[in-house]
């Protein structure tokens, strides 16, 4: 049996199916909740679970219903109140329904829970798509008819009793490989950048139709080489479509991550020429060269050196942050310093010169940083 959260257990072969499809599934799928639907027997079997699946920038649930009393049966998918018609499997007249995941079920298959929701996802997708062909908003036609083309997009309305009706697409952009730009990356998932743009319904006879709102997305994952919310979006024109606006937004984003890409040798180059200055660092990052920790000392007092390094480096200098080996709160924990970020600095040095000046720094913040860790002590005493 596998254990969950709220006490209940799922019998080996849906647990099974269900982990197989977190630990395999190309995007990033959720448990919500599990529970259990004996009202007989062991009320502690549990035999449902909530998928919180992504779709256009965003979740949607589905209810994932086995049967622990007969658990060699397909389960049922119960979708959103507001999908009452999405019906997946089923083909008006007498044409064949397509043949589904569930036709060949096998509990004893880890991989099938896996092939369905993937499968119900992508027919899914489409029958968003013929949701918003079906308005009466040219616009929206037009937008749809000209970039159906682009690979990956996800497009969906979003309606609720206390919000207007809008459309949302989910645009992927680049046709780069970012998990290959930087050697030996830990990411599980394929990172990709996403414009998200939503555009109001617009009604006959209604107002003329507005700008759309616009914004990056991506994973936080990627923020470790690039952060999309420093990138300013190009205002959208009057009469512009995103067939229009996309390309020059992708060739703006290939020479900001061609940069964020550079920045990483850069800090790379910076924490290999600490070692001859500074010592070699005790630790640091082998990845993307965000930090990296010294130890330093003067006199006989020892201290650690964090230096952050930003992704916007030569441009934006290090900071530094100082802990001592040999001072501790009232709490046990290691005094250290305020960020600092008065290192002298510019971009146009060379890597040894910018570890000569931090040596240098290090040499006379440590003796006020001696003093503040001393001071400390006095305060608790």
């Amino acid at each position: 049996m596998a254990v969950v959260s709220n006490g209940g257990t799922l019998p080996p072969l849906i647990a099974a199916q269900l982990n197989y499809l977190l630990t395999h599934s190309p995007f990033s799928v959720k448990v919500d909740r599990i529970w259990s639907g004996c009202r007989k027997g062991n009320p502690q079997l549990a035999d449902r679970f909530t998928l919180l699946i992504p779709l256009c920038l965003d979740y949607i649930k589905w209810d994932v219903i086995y049967n622990a009393q007969y658990p060699l049966a397909a389960p049922d998918i119960i979708f959103a109140a507001e999908d009452e018609s999405f019906h997946p499997f089923f083909v008006a007249g007498d044409a064949e329904t397509p043949k589904s995941s569930l036709c060949d079920w096998n509990i004893k298959d880890p991989s099938k829970l896996l092939a369905l929701i993937h499968e119900l996802r992508d027919i899914y997708i489409l029958y968003q798509r013929k949701r918003i062909a079906e308005l009466d908003d040219d616009r929206l036609k037009f937008e749809i008819s000209t970039i159906h083309s682009r690979e990956g997009i996800e497009v969906c309305m979003i309606s609720g009793p206390d919000k207007p009706e809008e459309v949302r697409f989910a645009v992927p952009l680049l046709d780069i490989d970012l998990n290959k730009l930087v050697h030996g990356c830990p990411w599980k998932h394929q990172q990709i950048i996403y414009l998200q743009v939503v555009f109001p319904i617009r009604r006959k006879y209604g107002p003329a139709p507005s700008a759309p709102r616009m914004k990056l997305v991506s994973s936080s994952e990627l923020k470790a080489l690039f952060s999309v919310e420093d990138v300013k979006l190009l205002p959208w024109s009057e009469g512009m479509c995103m067939a229009e606006y996309l390309p020059t937004l992708e060739e703006n984003l290939k020479l900001q991550i061609v940069d964020a890409v550079a920045s990483v040798g850069a800090r790379r180059r910076f924490i290999e020429a600490l070692a001859p200055i500074c010592g070699r660092p005790i630790e640091a990052d082998p990845v993307f060269c965000r930090k990296a920790t010294l130890l330093a000392a003067t006199g006989v007092f020892t201290f650690l050196v964090h230096i952050s390094i930003p992704i916007q480096f030569p441009k934006q200098q290090p900071t530094l942050m100082l802990q001592s080996s040999q001072h501790f709160n009232a709490q046990g924990t290691p005094v250290a310093s305020p960020p600092l970020v008065d290192c002298p600095w510019s971009p146009r040095w060379d890597a040894s010169q910018m570890a000569e000046r931090i040596f240098e720094f290090l040499a006379e913040e440590g003796l006020t940083f001696k003093k503040y860790c001393n001071d400390i002590l006095v305060q608790h005493h």
